[in-house]
């Protein structure tokens, strides 16, 4: 892989790429559990590694805190001196690293728990308590792999909010690795998208939201992302078929359509809008409160519809169908 990554002091750069891409390499090497082939890792002026140079500053001298999806707190400690354990190893007293420990658990809303075992947290608990021991030796760079993921859906909501305000007042740089676009665009100040080793588009969250250059990115936000090229108010796929859109395009683009956009019918729609396509149901996944369904055929969709229209028209796997889009609802930029 190779990565050129900068990340500001008080920024939040989300990582984010499909199994595989690289995303916990560039952990492990930032947090010195992984020597880098070349190249140098710098934080705040003091390279900590530099392969030319033959520097490779071990983990316990890297002024950073890491947080994991499933917190790995140490079972037999108590809150308090899970949170100090990180400042006794850096030479603090037992006193000083306890006394500041316990300003931490306030500050997470825990103060109240510091004599618990971890065993006797809950899930959102226990992720605040290792936010708190990542923080209380005040690091340099700070490492969050998939905090979130192994929350339940309402305990992720409030965890999300209390770690956005400690973003926001940490000072140093923060590198967040996630699968989840909600997460990237909650938390971060940049997204970094990363498939096969390399960046593939980088940016403000909603920027890469609303301009997805590869289809991992676009399937990420919801999109069916087309490449092809412009001529006039039609856009000629890569792929084969026509897409017809509201505005005058050229050369090389990028068509995004959103899936609520996307209307399905069992016969041809009389009137035949332009933008009208045969396709067959590939798959059916339920998407909150509908039914998100992967269309196959000459312009490959997503689209949603609801349970109750879900089952009215029978659908299934193999079903043929037919797709419409209005032009008005599909966006294009260049590529």
């Amino acid at each position: 892989m190779e990565l050129d990554v900068d990340v500001a002091d008080g920024e939040v750069l989300a990582v984010l790429g499909p199994n595989g891409a690289g995303k916990s390499t560039l952990l492990r090497v930032l947090a010195g559990l992984l020597p880098p082939d070349d190249g140098r890792v710098e934080v705040d002026g003091e390279p900590w590694d530099d392969v030319a140079a033959g520097v490779h500053l071990p983990p316990h001298r890297r002024r950073l805190g890491m947080v994991f999806q499933d917190h790995l707190l140490f079972p037999h400690l108590s809150v308090t001196d899970n949170v100090a354990f990180g400042l006794r190893t850096r030479g603090a007293g037992r006193r000083e690293a306890r006394a500041a420990a316990a300003a931490w658990l306030a500050r997470v809303e825990l103060a109240d728990l510091g004599a618990r075992r971890p065993g006797q947290l809950s899930g959102g608990q226990a992720q605040r308590v290792a936010l708190a021991r990542a923080l209380a030796g005040d690091p340099a760079l700070l490492l969050l792999d998939e905090p979130l993921s192994a929350l339940d859906a309402r305990t992720r909501l409030t965890v999300r909010a209390e770690l956005r305000r400690h973003l926001g007042e940490f000072r140093g740089s923060t590198v967040l690795v996630t699968h989840d676009p909600i997460d990237a665009m909650a938390l971060a100040d940049r997204v970094l998208v990363v498939e096969e080793g390399r960046v593939v588009q980088a940016g403000a969250p909603a920027e890469v939201a609303r301009h997805p250059r590869t289809d991992y990115v676009a399937r990420l936000v919801g999109l069916s992302l087309l490449p092809g090229t412009g001529e006039g108010t039609t856009v000629r796929l890569d792929g084969g078929g026509r897409v017809t859109v509201a505005g005058e395009t050229a050369g090389p683009v990028l068509v995004a359509v959103r899936p609520e956009s996307v209307a399905l019918w069992p016969v041809r729609p009389e009137g035949s809008p332009r933008n009208t396509w045969p396709v067959r149901l590939a798959g059916a996944t339920p998407h909150g409160a509908t039914v998100r369904c992967e269309l196959e055929g000459e312009v490959p969709l997503l689209a949603d519809v609801t349970a109750a229209a879900f089952a009215e028209m029978g659908l299934a796997p193999g079903a043929q169908l037919w797709a419409t889009v209005k032009a008005s609802e599909i966006a294009v930029y260049e590529r």
